[in-house]
């Protein structure tokens, strides 16, 4: 049976609470891991986790260093840092395990409200994945981060900013501008469509017993690896990004 997202009706909004769940889960071990990094800091003798900490910074600067000029370019080494912890974290929490539970005779509810249930006598509903394997949260995401170059580009470097719309010739401007529009689309599909199809595909191989524990260790393993070039994708180009709108040199 194909498992349902938990989905209530607020003032005729469709809210999945899986997801909410998740994205909030996601916050927080990112928020505990980075102050756990810092807690100790020590020059003389840093621990594991500052050590790894220090990697994940040099990391970062140089994917903004590949991406643009990293002096101009590193006062978004915060953003960098948020968006690549958060997205590999929340790549990474619908690997483990699943969290199944069942309804019957059309009728679910979850502390008070009724759960969506799409027509169906009996339902299962997932409550446990990755968020990112929501097309909404990446979405938003992607929307946000576009969003922000978009408006950098327009304080810092507005020239350029509007005058890339209509390069190399005037009549370019309709193809800029889908261009424009297309980038959250696939900077967003892009991360949903890798971490939701490695979910199917766990589950199918879940579904196949005993036998299928070797392929699920394996392909458990290989989506560790997409999940962290997904976060370095979605890092990488965000920086390009915002280089290309704001950190770009007049006379080029």
């Amino acid at each position: 049976m194909e498992h349902l997202a938990p989905i209530v009706l607020i003032g005729g909004e469709k809210l999945d609470l899986a997801a909410l769940f998740m994205i909030v889960l996601t916050s927080i071990v990112a928020f505990v891991l980075a102050r756990l990094a810092i807690r100790n800091l020590s020059v003389e003798n840093p621990g594991k986790l500052q050590n790894f900490m220090e990697w994940v910074v040099e990391f970062v600067s140089n994917i903004i260093g590949m991406a643009t000029d990293f002096k101009r370019g590193k006062v978004y080494l915060s953003l960098g840092l948020t968006l690549i912890m958060y997205i590999f974290i929340g790549n990474m929490l619908g690997l483990p395990f699943n969290i199944i539970t069942e309804a019957h005779h059309g009728h679910a509810t979850f502390l008070g409200m009724e759960l969506f249930m799409d027509g169906e006598e009996e339902a299962h509903f997932a409550w446990w994945k990755s968020p990112t394997a929501d097309a909404a949260v990446t979405m938003a995401l992607a929307l946000t981060v576009i969003v922000i170059s978009h408006i950098q580009g327009f304080r810092h470097n507005r020239k350029h900013y509007l005058k890339h719309y209509f390069q190399p010739w005037p009549f370019f401007f309709p193809i800029n501008l889908i261009e424009t529009i297309a980038k959250p689309l696939t900077l967003g599909l892009r991360l949903f469509g890798n971490i939701y199809a490695g979910e199917v595909m766990i589950g199918v191989i879940m579904g196949m017993g005993f036998v299928g524990i070797p392929a699920l260790l394996i392909w458990q393993g290989f989506s560790i690896f997409v999940g962290a070039i997904q976060a370095f994708v979605f890092t990488m180009l965000t920086m390009v990004y915002i280089g290309q709108a704001s950190i770009h040199e007049e006379d080029h």
